[in-house]
């Protein structure tokens, strides 16, 4: 909302917008749509006159007056790898970010190890004046703050404008993984384990069971064990103290405090122990109290059974800066895990993927928006601070549309307004009734599969019987949460594998069977699974399992997951043949986004080429890892391979290698076992507990390609140059996509090279290019074609070229923004955004509403109130 409220903004995501709206008695009124950056996803107003919006994939930042009709972007600031949030305090802007990004000071391809060097944050926060971000091409910040936890996320600001928190989005949990050096004797049909030098004093083998019920023990390269730091030592899942095998220590800073009043901002002082994935925070106004909504795991229990519906926690949790406490609520403490499936009325009262936070000016009421739920969450702070609450359904709003995922609080109290993202909507709720009284819907561009099946994704009241659990409780976001977890299942059977494989095996011959007791795996992305033939670290998920089944039928892989929502989460049954198919058609659409530390340009950086080099030529990786974009294999293949363990595994992609590093330290070469005592060195906290490979015991790439049937006769250079080349790979995105730059009257000598790039890659068929603003007080976009002339949203106008193009944006007031954007979306992201061909600017004028769909919600009982919406509406209309 604007400073006076009479305004909410909303970020429109899928169509790289925001919508504004004015706000009033009679419901909300659009006024504007505003062209931003790509998945805009957070954004903070300046006053009543300027908005600044944290674009997600264009790594920037826009800058949009709306003190003139119609608003207009007339800066973009370029940030670091994918923002999250955005905040203003002390006349400063505060972005969260990745550490890493092609725009980020951090980021230089040709002296990579600052993205390689243990011991620094990985947490970046770009800080800017909001009365002068500076000059530069994007900007110039006042600082960028490396805080040591992974990627952060959530930002919040005290009452008085002082201090800033910094959450850190998936910020673990204090575990990690050490390899059992006992158990493997004899457990595998590759060979039996050989106990390796100075094993020191491990406390043992791998805590019982250690076979099926068959009797068929867990396989050499299975054998891992998920340990968690108590406080004292680090312990496994029978109390045993694993201090001696874990060198380094997980410091597990959760929230950061800045002071914003310093002309450069400085951390004062962390948090621990908060919770494993932070969404939301903000700051109690009467105590100071910060509120942090957050899901807790429980992946160091060992076994799917054991996990059972009950997998990551739904928290809100209380940190006193002045005292430095941290008292996490689970606010699902009425679900007694011990009953499966749960009695009727569990879901009901539960909450789920806690996306959004707002409390109340007097701080006497907390809401909590659960996006996996459809509700809101209305808690008395004090017993919720207490941990006195009783979770009630009768303290939940349900919102029209689904997915609550944003929240604006008026600052009178009397209305709260829900971003819904199932239809990409607005709810809002009138707070002296608990009750939804309107609800409007926003254009939306996405196919209605994808629609149709996000919710199977997210809501845990479909998927799981007690309200909890949902397919994003670990897949966050269609993505992961950077775990490992022991998923498997001792009673269960060894079972052939159908996958097809590549290469030889060591000891005389290949596994061909999976094991029920896998052992930890990490998460995988939901991300980029399209083609990609069988599923799972081990393929045990492949279309080669149903009679006469294809194993390289990705579809027929992702119906093999449909038993984990009884297995694991807990519910009755299995979807039905339709869900299920729904799940997968949105599933198998996601893709992962650009590649952040490979050049904008697509080049490579002569250590990356080098390492490329090898990897095409004598070390012959590409046998297995297959990396040809045209065929969308991005690291990966079909089949199943062997590489340095004893089981076979299916051939992993890499398009997501460089969101893994930052462990370091781990004193083995192979199988994680010490080979001297030098090498059991302290080396220090970590922002990770785990690294590379299937279950994260390699710290670094460098030391995984220490392992057996690897070629580097150059060592731990040639090591470094193929590493630095596979974090640097292709992806299904260019570089380029969602990059930016506004052109102003006054900025061209610092943007031109930009452009130039811009128009360059586009002309490579990289990316569209896109551009944007505001002509003689008219909305205006031009399309790029493949001659290079710009085509406008007029039939009526012919193309011009880039200089002519580039003269428009002379004129004050006319600031031009250039995006690239995905191939194929061009058209419709710069000249027929309805694609109901008719160009923008040759449509007939239309009401200002948008998508046209508005729903009163039940509070309009009553002839009067109804007559009053109508005539409203139609005023609106």
């Amino acid at each position: 909302l604007s400073p006076n409220g009479d305004t909410l903004y909303a970020v429109n995501t899928p169509d790289n917008r925001i919508e504004i709206y004015a706000t009033g008695r009679l419901g909300l009124e659009h006024l504007h749509s505003v062209p931003v950056g790509m998945e805009p996803v957070a954004l903070a107003a300046v006053g009543d006159s300027e908005v600044w919006v944290a674009n997600h994939l264009s790594d920037s930042v826009s800058i949009v007056d709306v003190s003139v009709s119609p608003p207009r972007v007339t800066r973009t600031l370029l940030v670091g790898d994918e923002p999250r949030d955005i905040v203003i305090a002390s006349g400063k802007a505060f972005i969260t970010t990745a550490h890493r990004g092609q725009n980020s000071p951090y980021t230089d391809p040709e002296n990579p190890m600052e993205m390689l060097t243990e011991g620094i944050g990985r947490a970046d926060v770009w800080v800017f004046d909001i009365n002068d971000p500076g000059a530069g091409m994007g900007g110039t910040p006042l600082t960028v703050l490396s805080l040591f936890g992974d990627t952060p996320g959530p930002l919040a600001v005290s009452p008085d404008g002082t201090r800033v928190y910094v959450g850190v989005f998936k910020s673990g949990n204090q575990t990690t993984i050490v390899v059992s050096s006992v158990v493997c004797s004899g457990g595998s049909s590759a060979g039996p384990c050989t106990p390796a030098i100075g094993e020191l004093e491990s406390p043992g083998g791998l805590a019982a069971p250690s076979e099926n019920i068959e009797g068929a023990p867990v396989p050499r390269g299975d054998s891992g064990l998920i340990v968690k730091y108590d406080g004292a030592a680090w312990r496994d899942v029978i109390g045993r103290d694993w201090n001696n095998m874990i060198r380094f220590d997980l410091p597990d800073l959760d929230v950061f405090e800045l002071d914003a009043t310093q002309p450069i901002p400085v951390e004062t002082q962390a948090f621990p122990g908060v919770g494993t994935i932070l969404f939301a925070m903000e700051v109690d106004p009467a105590t100071g109290d910060v509120l942090v909504a957050n899901t807790d795991a429980r992946n160091d229990v060992r076994f799917e059974k054991n996990v059972r519906s009950r997998i990551h926690e739904t928290r809100v949790t209380f940190i006193e800066p002045g005292s430095g406490a941290v008292d996490p609520r689970h606010l699902n403490k009425h679900i007694d895990y011990s009953v499966i499936p749960s009695p009727p009325g569990t879901k009901e009262r539960s909450l789920a993927y806690p996306k959004a936070i707002a409390i109340s000016a007097d701080g006497a009421t907390t809401y909590v928006a659960a996006k996996g739920s459809g509700k809101i969450g209305v808690f008395d702070t004090n017993e919720l601070r207490t941990n006195s609450f009783t979770p009630n359904s009768n303290n939940h709003i349900t919102v029209t549309g689904g997915g609550p995922s944003g929240l604006a609080l008026s600052a009178d109290g009397t209305r709260l307004y829900a971003l819904t993202r199932f239809d990409n909507g607005i709810s809002v709720v009138s707070l002296s009734r608990n009750i939804e009284i309107e609800h409007v819907t926003m254009p939306n561009p996405e196919p209605e599969s994808i629609v149709v099946g996000r919710p199977l994704h997210y809501d845990a009241n479909q998927t799981s019987s007690n309200g909890e659990v949902a397919c994003a409780s670990c897949h966050v976001g269609g993505d992961k949460d950077e775990l490992a977890w022991d998923l498997g299942d001792p009673d269960g059977l060894v079972i052939l594998d159908p996958n097809p494989r590549i290469g030889a095996c060591p000891f005389g011959g290949c596994p061909s069977r999976f094991h029920p007791m896998k052992g930890p795996m990490m998460t995988q992305t939901l991300r980029g699974m399209a083609g990609q033939g069988p599923m799972h670290w081990r393929g045990d998920r492949s279309g080669g399992f149903d009679p006469g089944g294809d194993p390289l039928d990705e579809e027929a892989a992702f119906r093999q997951f449909n038993p984990a929502f009884v297995n694991l989460m807990g519910r009755e049954s299995q979807l039905t043949p339709e869900e299920m198919q729904a799940l997968s058609d949105f599933t198998l659409q996601i893709i992962p986004p650009p590649n952040p530390v490979r050049n904008l340009d697509d080049s490579l950086t002569p250590r990356q080429q080098a390492g490329r080099d090898h990897f095409f030529g004598p070390a012959n990786c590409i046998q297995c890892h297959m990396i040809d974009r045209d065929q969308e294999f991005f690291g990966s293949r079909f089949v199943m391979g062997f590489a340095g363990g004893t089981e076979l595994r299916k051939i992993p992609h890499y398009r997501n290698l460089y969101e893994k590093i930052g462990m370091f330290g781990r004193p083995n070469t192979n199988n994680f076992r010490p080979t001297t005592e030098a090498e059991h060195g302290f080396t220090g906290p970590q922002v990770r507990g785990y690294g590379f490979s299937h279950d994260g015991k390699h710290d670094t790439l460098v030391r995984f390609h220490q392992g057996p049937g690897f070629f580097f006769p150059g060592g731990d250079e040639q090591r470094l140059d193929v590493s630095l080349y596979i974090i640097a790979t292709e992806t299904n995105l260019q570089p380029i996509v969602g990059q930016q730059v506004t052109l102003d009257a006054t900025n061209s000598a610092a943007v031109d090279s930009r452009i130039d790039l811009l128009m360059t890659r586009a002309m490579a068929d990289d990316a569209q290019l896109v551009v944007q603003g505001v002509i003689d007080d008219r909305p205006r976009g031009w399309l790029m074609d493949d001659t290079g002339m710009f085509r406008p949203d007029s039939a009526d106008e012919p193309a011009i070229d880039a200089t002519a193009l580039r003269a428009i944006a002379q004129t004050p007031g006319q600031a031009l923004t250039f995006t690239a954007v995905p191939p194929g979306s061009g058209e419709r992201i710069a000249l027929d955004r309805n694609e109901d061909n008719i160009l923008n600017a040759d449509a007939v004028a239309t009401p200002p509403e948008p998508a046209g769909n508005r729903r009163g919600g039940s509070a309009f009982f009553g002839p009067f109130l109804l007559l009053l919406w109508l005539l409203n509406r139609r005023r609106i209309r």
